[in-house]
Protein backbone atom coordinates (compact mmCIF):
# COMPACT_ATOMS: atom_id res chain seq x y z
CA UNK A 1 0.00 0.00 0.00
CA UNK A 2 1.27 3.47 -0.82
CA UNK A 3 2.79 5.88 1.68
CA UNK A 4 1.22 9.34 1.83
CA UNK A 5 2.43 12.41 3.69
CA UNK A 6 0.02 15.29 4.23
CA UNK A 7 2.04 18.37 5.13
CA UNK A 8 1.43 21.93 6.31
CA UNK A 9 -2.25 21.44 7.15
CA UNK A 10 -4.45 22.58 10.01
CA UNK A 11 -5.27 19.46 12.03
CA UNK A 12 -8.79 18.98 13.33
CA UNK A 13 -8.50 16.95 16.50
CA UNK A 14 -12.07 16.47 17.81
CA UNK A 15 -10.80 16.54 21.39
CA UNK A 16 -9.76 20.18 20.80
CA UNK A 17 -12.18 23.02 20.00
CA UNK A 18 -9.76 24.82 17.66
CA UNK A 19 -7.65 23.67 14.73
CA UNK A 20 -3.98 22.87 15.36
CA UNK A 21 -1.93 24.80 12.83
CA UNK A 22 1.09 23.57 10.89
CA UNK A 23 0.64 19.82 11.25
CA UNK A 24 1.89 16.89 9.22
CA UNK A 25 0.27 13.43 9.01
CA UNK A 26 2.05 10.36 7.67
CA UNK A 27 -0.01 7.41 6.45
CA UNK A 28 1.47 3.99 5.82
CA UNK A 29 -0.09 0.52 5.41
CA UNK A 30 -3.59 1.89 5.98
CA UNK A 31 -2.76 3.38 9.37
CA UNK A 32 -1.63 6.73 10.71
CA UNK A 33 2.09 6.26 11.38
CA UNK A 34 3.00 9.73 12.60
CA UNK A 35 1.31 13.03 13.51
CA UNK A 36 3.58 15.97 14.21
CA UNK A 37 3.88 19.74 14.25
CA UNK A 38 7.48 19.23 13.06
CA UNK A 39 8.40 18.35 9.46
CA UNK A 40 8.34 14.61 8.71
CA UNK A 41 10.97 13.18 6.37
CA UNK A 42 10.19 9.89 4.63
CA UNK A 43 11.38 8.28 1.42
CA UNK A 44 9.09 6.98 -1.32
CA UNK A 45 6.01 8.84 -0.08
CA UNK A 46 3.52 10.81 -2.07
CA UNK A 47 3.73 14.26 -0.50
CA UNK A 48 0.55 16.33 -0.56
CA UNK A 49 0.89 19.96 0.50
CA UNK A 50 -2.40 20.92 2.14
CA UNK A 51 -1.40 24.40 3.24
CA UNK A 52 -4.48 26.51 3.97
CA UNK A 53 -6.67 23.43 4.27
CA UNK A 54 -7.93 21.28 7.13
CA UNK A 55 -6.87 17.69 7.79
CA UNK A 56 -9.60 15.85 9.69
CA UNK A 57 -10.76 12.30 10.43
CA UNK A 58 -13.39 10.64 8.27
CA UNK A 59 -17.00 11.10 9.33
CA UNK A 60 -19.18 8.41 10.93
CA UNK A 61 -22.92 8.12 10.22
CA UNK A 62 -24.52 5.90 12.87
CA UNK A 63 -27.93 5.57 11.23
CA UNK A 64 -28.23 4.94 7.51
CA UNK A 65 -30.05 2.54 5.21
CA UNK A 66 -28.12 1.91 2.01
CA UNK A 67 -30.72 -0.66 0.94
CA UNK A 68 -33.61 1.79 1.35
CA UNK A 69 -33.63 2.75 -2.30
CA UNK A 70 -37.04 4.45 -2.36
CA UNK A 71 -39.22 6.37 0.06
CA UNK A 72 -42.14 3.97 -0.13
CA UNK A 73 -40.73 1.09 1.93
CA UNK A 74 -44.04 -0.77 1.74
CA UNK A 75 -43.38 -1.70 -1.89
CA UNK A 76 -39.62 -2.33 -1.67
CA UNK A 77 -40.10 -6.00 -0.90
CA UNK A 78 -41.62 -6.69 -4.31
CA UNK A 79 -38.75 -5.14 -6.26
CA UNK A 80 -36.25 -7.46 -7.95
CA UNK A 81 -33.31 -8.20 -5.66
CA UNK A 82 -30.81 -7.18 -8.35
CA UNK A 83 -32.51 -3.81 -8.81
CA UNK A 84 -32.37 -3.02 -5.10
CA UNK A 85 -28.73 -4.09 -4.88
CA UNK A 86 -27.66 -2.04 -7.90
CA UNK A 87 -29.50 1.02 -6.62
CA UNK A 88 -27.56 0.76 -3.37
CA UNK A 89 -24.20 1.12 -5.15
CA UNK A 90 -24.44 4.85 -6.02
CA UNK A 91 -25.97 5.51 -2.59
CA UNK A 92 -22.83 4.15 -0.93
CA UNK A 93 -20.46 5.90 -3.31
CA UNK A 94 -22.23 9.19 -2.61
CA UNK A 95 -21.79 8.72 1.13
CA UNK A 96 -18.05 8.21 0.79
CA UNK A 97 -17.75 11.22 -1.50
CA UNK A 98 -19.40 13.36 1.18
CA UNK A 99 -16.68 12.28 3.62
CA UNK A 100 -18.53 9.52 5.48
CA UNK A 101 -15.94 6.78 5.66
CA UNK A 102 -17.94 4.67 8.13
CA UNK A 103 -21.64 3.82 8.25
CA UNK A 104 -23.63 1.86 10.80
CA UNK A 105 -26.43 0.48 8.67
CA UNK A 106 -29.64 0.44 10.70
CA UNK A 107 -31.38 -2.31 8.77
CA UNK A 108 -31.10 -3.90 5.35
CA UNK A 109 -27.41 -4.24 4.53
CA UNK A 110 -26.01 -7.73 4.94
CA UNK A 111 -22.69 -9.51 5.14
CA UNK A 112 -22.36 -9.83 1.36
CA UNK A 113 -22.59 -6.08 0.85
CA UNK A 114 -20.08 -5.50 3.65
CA UNK A 115 -17.70 -7.95 1.96
CA UNK A 116 -18.15 -6.24 -1.40
CA UNK A 117 -16.97 -2.96 0.16
CA UNK A 118 -14.05 -4.60 1.95
CA UNK A 119 -13.00 -6.39 -1.23
CA UNK A 120 -13.32 -3.08 -3.16
CA UNK A 121 -15.81 -4.59 -5.59
CA UNK A 122 -17.88 -1.48 -4.88
CA UNK A 123 -16.99 1.93 -3.44
CA UNK A 124 -18.50 3.00 -0.15
CA UNK A 125 -17.99 3.52 3.56
CA UNK A 126 -16.99 0.58 5.76
CA UNK A 127 -20.17 -0.97 7.10
CA UNK A 128 -21.24 -2.02 10.56
CA UNK A 129 -24.37 -3.97 9.73
CA UNK A 130 -27.54 -4.81 11.65
CA UNK A 131 -28.83 -7.34 9.16
CA UNK A 132 -32.59 -7.03 9.04
CA UNK A 133 -34.21 -4.91 11.74
CA UNK A 134 -36.59 -6.78 14.04
CA UNK A 135 -40.21 -5.68 14.36
CA UNK A 136 -43.33 -7.02 15.98
CA UNK A 137 -46.40 -7.66 13.81
CA UNK A 138 -47.90 -4.28 12.95
CA UNK A 139 -44.78 -2.46 14.13
CA UNK A 140 -42.45 -0.01 12.43
CA UNK A 141 -40.71 -2.78 10.49
CA UNK A 142 -43.95 -4.30 9.18
CA UNK A 143 -44.55 -2.70 5.74
CA UNK A 144 -47.72 -4.61 4.92
CA UNK A 145 -50.81 -2.50 4.22
CA UNK A 146 -54.07 -2.92 6.11
CA UNK A 147 -56.09 -5.80 4.75
CA UNK A 148 -58.59 -8.44 5.78
CA UNK A 149 -55.74 -10.96 5.69
CA UNK A 150 -52.00 -10.47 6.20
CA UNK A 151 -49.80 -11.71 3.38
CA UNK A 152 -46.47 -13.35 4.30
CA UNK A 153 -43.52 -10.97 4.53
CA UNK A 154 -42.17 -12.53 1.32
CA UNK A 155 -43.96 -14.28 -1.51
CA UNK A 156 -43.43 -17.74 -0.09
CA UNK A 157 -43.05 -16.67 3.52
CA UNK A 158 -39.38 -17.68 3.69
CA UNK A 159 -37.57 -16.25 0.66
CA UNK A 160 -34.97 -13.51 1.00
CA UNK A 161 -36.03 -10.18 -0.48
CA UNK A 162 -33.31 -7.52 -0.70
CA UNK A 163 -35.94 -4.80 -0.41
CA UNK A 164 -37.22 -6.03 2.96
CA UNK A 165 -34.93 -4.10 5.29
CA UNK A 166 -36.66 -5.59 8.34
CA UNK A 167 -38.29 -8.82 9.45
CA UNK A 168 -41.39 -9.45 11.56
CA UNK A 169 -40.82 -11.70 14.57
CA UNK A 170 -43.03 -12.14 17.65
CA UNK A 171 -42.45 -13.92 20.97
CA UNK A 172 -39.41 -14.46 23.18
CA UNK A 173 -38.32 -17.82 21.78
CA UNK A 174 -38.79 -16.76 18.18
CA UNK A 175 -36.83 -13.57 18.83
CA UNK A 176 -33.93 -15.42 20.42
CA UNK A 177 -33.70 -17.56 17.31
CA UNK A 178 -34.02 -14.53 15.00
CA UNK A 179 -31.22 -12.69 16.80
CA UNK A 180 -29.00 -15.75 16.57
CA UNK A 181 -29.78 -16.02 12.87
CA UNK A 182 -28.85 -12.39 12.26
CA UNK A 183 -25.55 -12.89 14.06
CA UNK A 184 -24.90 -16.09 12.13
CA UNK A 185 -25.45 -14.11 8.93
CA UNK A 186 -22.94 -11.46 9.97
CA UNK A 187 -24.72 -8.75 11.98
CA UNK A 188 -22.45 -6.52 14.06
CA UNK A 189 -25.30 -5.28 16.27
CA UNK A 190 -29.07 -5.80 16.47
CA UNK A 191 -31.72 -3.23 15.54
CA UNK A 192 -35.22 -3.41 17.03
CA UNK A 193 -38.41 -1.36 16.89
CA UNK A 194 -39.29 -0.03 20.34
CA UNK A 195 -42.04 2.37 19.25
CA UNK A 196 -44.17 3.27 16.27
CA UNK A 197 -42.76 5.20 13.34
CA UNK A 198 -43.36 7.52 10.41
CA UNK A 199 -42.60 5.53 7.27
CA UNK A 200 -44.58 2.45 8.38
CA UNK A 201 -48.27 2.26 7.45
CA UNK A 202 -50.20 0.89 10.44
CA UNK A 203 -48.48 1.83 13.74
CA UNK A 204 -49.12 5.05 15.69
CA UNK A 205 -45.93 6.85 16.70
CA UNK A 206 -46.76 6.49 20.41
CA UNK A 207 -47.31 2.74 20.15
CA UNK A 208 -44.99 0.54 22.20
CA UNK A 209 -42.88 -1.88 20.24
CA UNK A 210 -41.76 -5.15 21.74
CA UNK A 211 -42.80 -6.20 25.23
CA UNK A 212 -40.30 -5.88 28.06
CA UNK A 213 -39.72 -9.64 28.09
CA UNK A 214 -39.04 -9.60 24.36
CA UNK A 215 -36.59 -6.67 24.60
CA UNK A 216 -34.84 -8.28 27.56
CA UNK A 217 -34.34 -11.50 25.57
CA UNK A 218 -32.94 -9.62 22.55
CA UNK A 219 -30.51 -7.67 24.74
CA UNK A 220 -29.44 -10.88 26.48
CA UNK A 221 -28.63 -12.54 23.16
CA UNK A 222 -26.65 -9.51 21.98
CA UNK A 223 -24.66 -9.38 25.19
CA UNK A 224 -23.86 -13.04 24.72
CA UNK A 225 -22.14 -12.03 21.48
CA UNK A 226 -20.31 -9.13 23.19
CA UNK A 227 -22.32 -6.54 21.28
CA UNK A 228 -25.44 -4.43 21.78
CA UNK A 229 -28.95 -3.44 20.71
CA UNK A 230 -30.03 -0.23 19.01
CA UNK A 231 -33.70 0.72 19.23
CA UNK A 232 -35.93 2.88 17.07
CA UNK A 233 -37.93 4.88 19.61
CA UNK A 234 -39.64 8.27 19.91
CA UNK A 235 -41.66 8.71 23.09
CA UNK A 236 -40.38 8.97 26.68
CA UNK A 237 -42.37 5.92 27.74
CA UNK A 238 -41.01 3.74 24.94
CA UNK A 239 -37.46 5.02 25.42
CA UNK A 240 -37.59 4.36 29.16
CA UNK A 241 -38.73 0.76 28.63
CA UNK A 242 -35.91 0.13 26.15
CA UNK A 243 -33.21 1.69 28.33
CA UNK A 244 -34.30 -0.16 31.46
CA UNK A 245 -34.14 -3.43 29.52
CA UNK A 246 -30.52 -2.73 28.50
CA UNK A 247 -30.73 -1.14 25.05
CA UNK A 248 -27.52 0.82 24.37
CA UNK A 249 -28.49 3.35 21.68
CA UNK A 250 -31.79 5.11 21.06
CA UNK A 251 -32.44 6.03 17.45
CA UNK A 252 -34.31 9.32 16.85
CA UNK A 253 -35.68 10.12 20.33
CA UNK A 254 -37.54 13.22 19.13
CA UNK A 255 -40.24 13.23 21.82
CA UNK A 256 -37.90 12.75 24.80
CA UNK A 257 -38.56 14.54 28.11
CA UNK A 258 -36.17 15.77 30.80
CA UNK A 259 -36.76 12.87 33.20
CA UNK A 260 -36.06 10.10 30.70
CA UNK A 261 -33.09 11.97 29.24
CA UNK A 262 -31.54 12.04 32.72
CA UNK A 263 -32.18 8.29 33.01
CA UNK A 264 -30.36 7.75 29.71
CA UNK A 265 -27.37 9.71 30.98
CA UNK A 266 -27.34 7.69 34.21
CA UNK A 267 -27.41 4.42 32.28
CA UNK A 268 -24.70 5.56 29.88
CA UNK A 269 -27.01 5.17 26.88
CA UNK A 270 -26.46 7.05 23.64
CA UNK A 271 -28.92 8.76 21.33
CA UNK A 272 -28.66 9.09 17.56
CA UNK A 273 -30.93 11.93 16.37
CA UNK A 274 -31.79 11.92 12.65
CA UNK A 275 -33.40 15.31 12.08
CA UNK A 276 -32.64 15.61 8.38
CA UNK A 277 -34.90 12.71 7.47
CA UNK A 278 -38.00 14.51 8.77
CA UNK A 279 -37.18 17.58 6.75
CA UNK A 280 -36.74 15.40 3.68
CA UNK A 281 -39.97 13.48 4.29
CA UNK A 282 -41.91 16.69 4.89
CA UNK A 283 -40.60 18.56 1.84
CA UNK A 284 -40.31 15.83 -0.78
CA UNK A 285 -41.80 12.66 0.68
CA UNK A 286 -45.04 12.81 -1.28
CA UNK A 287 -43.15 13.65 -4.48
CA UNK A 288 -41.09 10.46 -4.22
CA UNK A 289 -43.91 8.12 -3.26
CA UNK A 290 -44.24 8.31 0.54
CA UNK A 291 -47.81 7.24 1.39
CA UNK A 292 -50.19 9.97 2.58
CA UNK A 293 -50.66 8.46 6.05
CA UNK A 294 -46.90 8.56 6.58
CA UNK A 295 -46.66 12.16 5.38
CA UNK A 296 -49.26 13.10 7.99
CA UNK A 297 -47.19 11.51 10.78
CA UNK A 298 -44.03 13.47 9.94
CA UNK A 299 -45.15 16.72 11.58
CA UNK A 300 -45.50 15.10 14.99
CA UNK A 301 -41.81 14.30 15.28
CA UNK A 302 -40.34 17.00 13.02
CA UNK A 303 -41.34 19.95 15.18
CA UNK A 304 -39.92 18.33 18.33
CA UNK A 305 -36.54 17.49 16.81
CA UNK A 306 -34.55 20.60 17.71
CA UNK A 307 -36.05 20.70 21.20
CA UNK A 308 -34.89 17.13 21.75
CA UNK A 309 -31.29 18.18 21.07
CA UNK A 310 -31.58 20.81 23.80
CA UNK A 311 -32.98 18.26 26.25
CA UNK A 312 -30.31 15.67 25.52
CA UNK A 313 -27.56 18.28 25.83
CA UNK A 314 -28.81 19.53 29.21
CA UNK A 315 -29.02 15.96 30.51
CA UNK A 316 -25.52 15.09 29.33
CA UNK A 317 -26.60 12.34 26.94
CA UNK A 318 -23.96 11.64 24.30
CA UNK A 319 -25.35 12.24 20.81
CA UNK A 320 -24.12 10.40 17.73
CA UNK A 321 -24.62 11.55 14.15
CA UNK A 322 -27.34 9.92 12.05
CA UNK A 323 -29.24 10.66 8.85
CA UNK A 324 -31.79 7.85 8.23
CA UNK A 325 -32.57 8.97 4.68
CA UNK A 326 -34.42 6.99 2.05
CA UNK A 327 -34.13 6.73 -1.73
CA UNK A 328 -33.25 9.95 -3.58
CA UNK A 329 -33.13 11.85 -0.28
CA UNK A 330 -29.75 10.28 0.53
CA UNK A 331 -28.16 13.28 -1.20
CA UNK A 332 -29.23 15.38 1.83
CA UNK A 333 -27.08 13.39 4.29
CA UNK A 334 -24.75 16.27 5.21
CA UNK A 335 -27.66 18.64 5.84
CA UNK A 336 -27.88 17.05 9.29
CA UNK A 337 -24.90 19.27 10.17
CA UNK A 338 -26.83 22.40 9.14
CA UNK A 339 -29.95 21.50 11.10
CA UNK A 340 -28.07 20.64 14.30
CA UNK A 341 -26.18 23.93 14.08
CA UNK A 342 -29.40 25.71 15.11
CA UNK A 343 -28.87 24.27 18.61
CA UNK A 344 -25.34 22.85 18.88
CA UNK A 345 -21.88 24.28 18.25
CA UNK A 346 -19.80 23.02 15.30
CA UNK A 347 -17.42 21.46 17.84
CA UNK A 348 -20.24 19.45 19.42
CA UNK A 349 -21.63 18.42 16.04
CA UNK A 350 -18.26 17.25 14.72
CA UNK A 351 -17.64 15.27 17.91
CA UNK A 352 -20.94 13.47 17.28
CA UNK A 353 -19.71 12.39 13.83
CA UNK A 354 -16.22 11.38 14.99
CA UNK A 355 -15.39 10.59 18.62
CA UNK A 356 -18.88 9.64 19.76
CA UNK A 357 -19.44 7.57 16.65
CA UNK A 358 -16.26 5.65 17.39
CA UNK A 359 -17.41 5.06 21.00
CA UNK A 360 -20.74 3.64 19.87
CA UNK A 361 -18.97 1.30 17.46
CA UNK A 362 -16.43 0.31 20.14
CA UNK A 363 -13.70 1.60 17.82
CA UNK A 364 -12.02 4.13 20.11
CA UNK A 365 -8.43 4.71 19.06
CA UNK A 366 -9.15 3.30 15.61
CA UNK A 367 -11.79 5.64 14.17
CA UNK A 368 -12.88 9.21 14.81
CA UNK A 369 -9.46 10.76 15.43
CA UNK A 370 -6.13 10.90 13.61
CA UNK A 371 -3.60 9.53 16.08
CA UNK A 372 -0.67 7.13 15.75
CA UNK A 373 -2.06 3.66 15.07
CA UNK A 374 -5.54 4.76 14.07
CA UNK A 375 -7.12 3.68 10.78
CA UNK A 376 -6.18 6.25 8.14
CA UNK A 377 -9.56 7.72 7.30
CA UNK A 378 -8.56 11.23 6.24
CA UNK A 379 -10.48 14.16 4.79
CA UNK A 380 -8.90 17.29 3.35
CA UNK A 381 -11.34 20.18 3.70
CA UNK A 382 -11.37 23.66 2.22
CA UNK A 383 -12.11 25.86 5.22
CA UNK A 384 -12.39 25.50 8.99
CA UNK A 385 -15.39 23.33 9.97
CA UNK A 386 -15.25 24.74 13.52
CA UNK A 387 -15.91 28.23 12.17
CA UNK A 388 -18.18 27.32 9.30
CA UNK A 389 -19.92 23.94 9.41
CA UNK A 390 -21.17 24.60 5.87
CA UNK A 391 -17.86 23.41 4.44
CA UNK A 392 -19.03 19.86 5.26
CA UNK A 393 -22.34 20.26 3.42
CA UNK A 394 -23.34 19.25 -0.09
CA UNK A 395 -21.83 16.39 -2.03
CA UNK A 396 -18.26 16.83 -0.88
CA UNK A 397 -18.04 20.19 -2.65
CA UNK A 398 -15.46 21.48 -0.15
CA UNK A 399 -13.77 18.11 0.49
CA UNK A 400 -11.25 17.73 -2.34
CA UNK A 401 -9.71 14.53 -0.97
CA UNK A 402 -11.23 11.48 0.74
CA UNK A 403 -9.04 8.67 2.06
CA UNK A 404 -10.37 5.49 3.65
CA UNK A 405 -8.00 3.05 5.36
CA UNK A 406 -5.00 4.61 3.62
CA UNK A 407 -6.45 4.49 0.10
CA UNK A 408 -7.46 7.69 -1.68
CA UNK A 409 -10.87 7.30 -3.30
CA UNK A 410 -11.55 10.89 -4.39
CA UNK A 411 -8.76 13.31 -5.18
CA UNK A 412 -9.10 16.77 -6.67
CA UNK A 413 -5.61 17.75 -5.48
CA UNK A 414 -3.70 15.46 -7.82
CA UNK A 415 -1.46 17.19 -10.27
Amino acid sequence: MSVVLFKNGALLDPTQSELLQGYHVLVEDGKVKEVSDKPISVANARVIDVGGKTIMPGLIDLHGHVMATQLNLSTQGVLPDALVMMRSVPIMSGMLRRGFTTLRDAGGAGWGLKCAVEEKAIVGPRLFISGRALSQTGGHGDPRPRSDQLRPMSFCGCCFRAGDIGRVVDGVDNLRRAVREEFQMGADQIKIMASGGVASPTDPIAAFGYSEDEIRAIVDEARGRQTYVMAHSYTPEAIERAIRMGVRTIEHGNLIDERVAKLMAEKGAYVVPTLVTYEALATEGALYGLPADSVEKVATVRTAGLQSLEIFKRAGVKMGFGSDLLGPSHRLQSDEFRIRAEVLSPFEIIQSATLIGAEVLNMQGKLGRLTVGSIADVLIVDGDPYKDINCLLGQGDHIPLVMKAGEIYFDELAG
